[in-house]
């Protein structure tokens, strides 16, 4: 246990923390002990200060090694269940006084242990020692010996560096602050690897305000008692790694582990179910028909009840706490020393204001679906960032509730969602569909532009009395912009509230558009009548485009006519040229007879006709192409002068 106690502890959210050793002091050195875990974050960050004049001179400490490392060159070995007889085995050749009961000690030079085979070797092996002064060596019972003096300086050192090592090598790393001669006010600082600290808040409704009183938690891990520290608890993320600093590596093959980094967890929406009161419990019981018992007893009477009140609550806790702004952190210093004890755990008041709020029911059927959440709203009047943790809601004294209180800075809006209304049910429907905006025709081609619309209905169902407002919670989607919506009360990052009022056992519906514009072309020889008529009809073109782009249709079908008789004559053609090759094979088959001679001039006479019948169609697809080319100018011109 060092003698240099903790003062002060700063801890994070991040499993780290910062610690603070100060003691008047005298020697030339102090010895901590820390776990092997925490030594990287040792080497990393502690820093010795000697206050009162004197110097530190250094810091050292056991290098890492295995435990057969470090007791290669030990004599001594020590098993867990024999280790009287290991002693007397590792002393060998040493000198030693051997005490037993009811006779002298004898002191000689040990020689050794000798064991038989047998089950139990401690009840039956033999020591042997040379005695002192002569040359007689004595064996003797291991059971007699009730006593080992070590007369070997050697002998005797190895033995406490064995148990030295046995004892703190495997779990604790000794490190050693080396100073001047004389006295010293010594500081040791430094972080190390620490339970993170949590927060639970209680809110109190009384009178149209709340008091929020929080409670910091924390966990002494520590070897040691905790006894009138100070204790800050710091609200944020500062940036924290491991970095390898405490097992030796050589220059040319650097050991640098990976930086790591702690996210912060998502933030949660959460409600408790409320409580059914007595007065619906029995008008349920009457719906079905379950009657009260006939002569109950008069109930026994009860304890009178003192109602909680904000204003006792707040003057019952004192909160000694100050809040400090440390860049991107807050700090929550605690004014009054706190003490805790070894293995405990402890809760500090580090919170304690009292906040306007005022009530609303939210619906978002993403985070709860089918019913409002009864919600508290409230501004961050208490001048600290209050940090993530969970609330219980007390109204009146009585539990109605409990919520995750998100991280607040100072100024910022707290919504505290802590029961659900289950008198009022919401149900969602979803619709999508598509709408002309806009036409434009211009190179060929229609340009559309049309609205994009998502059409969501909430409809809520009040099975109360009471008439009731709710603020519907609706996501915000980027390209997309509401209309014909009544205007929302309010906008978030991600969402937009509208208010919605609901009678007495009666319902309303809330119908939310969003649109975007898109965009898209057709070209124009695709177009139906079908569609020109349903354009005109919708406004988005006049008589005069619609008969323009009419007549523009009949010149397109009339090259599709022209496109057709192109290839009836291509297929002619084709026809023209097997004939010919068949004729060519014909003439060139026949001999000089004269009836092949009189066939041959017939085959010729048909050859010539074919080239004849080329001839034609030549001139036929000649005017084709030239008609498609006059008519294909004309399309151009009136689309010209369309766009």
């Amino acid at each position: 246990m060092s003698n240099l106690p903790i003062t002060h502890i700063t801890l994070y959210k991040h499993g780290v923390g910062f610690f603070e050793r100060r003691a008047q002091v005298s020697g030339e050195e102090v010895i901590l002990s820390f776990r092997v875990a925490e030594m990287n974050d040792i080497l990393k960050s502690l820093t010795a200060v000697d206050w009162g004049g004197g110097q530190v001179l250094g810091i050292d400490y056991a290098t890492p090694q295995s435990r057969e490392e470090r007791l290669a060159g030990c004599s001594i070995r020590l098993g867990d269940r024999r280790s009287v007889r290991d002693l007397l085995i590792g002393l060998r050749g040493r000198r030693v006084a051997l005490a037993r009961a009811e006779a002298d000690p004898l002191t000689g030079t040990l020689v050794g242990v000798d064991e038989p085979p047998e089950r139990h070797p401690l009840d039956s092996a033999l020591v042997s020692l040379l005695l002192d002064g002569a040359a007689e060596v004595l064996t003797l019972p291991l059971s007699d010996i009730t006593g080992v003096d070590i007369r070997d300086d050697q002998g005797a050192a190895d033995l406490r560096f064995f148990l030295e090592t046995a004892l703190t090598q495997d779990e604790y790393r000794r490190v050693t602050v080396r100073l001047t001669p004389g006295d010293h006010d010594l500081s040791v600082s430094y972080i190390a690897p620490a339970p993170t600290w949590r927060i639970s808040y209680r809110m109190l409704l009384d009178d149209g305000q709340a008091l929020l009183l929080g409670w910091g938690i924390f966990d002494n891990r520590l070897e040691e008692d905790l006894k009138g520290i100070s204790l800050s608890l710091v609200a944020g993320m500062p940036i924290s790694f491991v970095y390898d600093l405490y097992t030796p590596f050589t220059p040319e093959r650097p050991v640098v582990e990976e930086e790591k980094r702690v996210a912060a967890a998502p933030v949660e929406f959460e409600g408790a179910r409320a409580m059914m009161s007595a007065g619906a419990s029995r008008e349920m019981d009457a719906a079905f028909g379950m009657a009260a018992p006939a002569m109950a007893p008069p109930p026994a009477p009860m304890p009178q009840r003192t109602a909680m009140r904000r204003e006792d609550l707040a003057a019952a806790q004192t909160v000694a706490t100050t809040g400090e702004a440390l860049g991107e952190l807050f700090q929550y210093v605690i004014q009054t020393p706190v003490t805790v004890g070894r293995g405990q755990s402890a809760m500090v008041p580090v919170v304690s204001a009292t906040l306007d709020y005022r009530k609303d029911l939210l619906y978002n059927g993403r985070k709860l679906p089918e019913h409002p959440v009864a919600t508290l709203r409230m501004k961050n009047a208490s001048g600290l960032t209050l940090e993530r943790g969970p609330v219980t809601v007390l109204d009146g004294g009585e539990y109605v509730g409990e919520a995750v209180l998100p991280f607040s800075a100072s100024g910022a809006e707290i919504v505290v969602p802590y029961a659900v209304e289950l008198s009022l049910s919401v149900r969602e429907t979803n619709r999508t569909s598509r709408e002309s905006h806009r036409l434009n025709i211009k190179d060929g081609y229609m340009h559309f532009e049309e609205w994009d619309i998502r059409t969501r209905e909430y409809r809520l169902s009040s099975k109360s009395g009471d008439a009731l407002t709710v603020l519907v919670e609706h996501p915000r989607t980027a390209s997309y912009d509401l209309f014909d919506t009544p205007p929302p009360r309010e906008t978030t990052d991600d969402h937009v509230r509208f208010e919605v009022a609901v009678a007495a056992w009666d319902e309303a519906v809330l119908t939310v558009k969003e649109r975007r514009l898109i965009r898209r072309r057709e070209e124009l020889h695709k177009q139906s009548h079908h569609n020109l008529r349903v354009y005109l009809r919708q406004g988005l073109i006049d008589r005069r485009v619609h008969d323009q782009v009419v007549k523009l249709l009949m010149l397109y079908d009339a090259i599709g006519d022209y496109e057709k008789q192109l290839a009836e004559i291509a297929q002619e053609r084709e026809g023209v040229y097997k004939a010919q090759q068949q004729i060519q094979g014909n003439l060139g088959a026949l001999g000089q007879s004269a009836k092949e001679r009189e066939l041959r001039d017939q085959y010729v006479d048909r050859l010539r006709a074919t080239e004849d019948q080329l001839r034609a169609s030549e001139r036929r697809e000649s005017e084709i192409k030239a008609n498609i080319k006059a008519v294909e100018d004309d399309i151009a011109a009136r689309i010209e002068a369309l766009g």
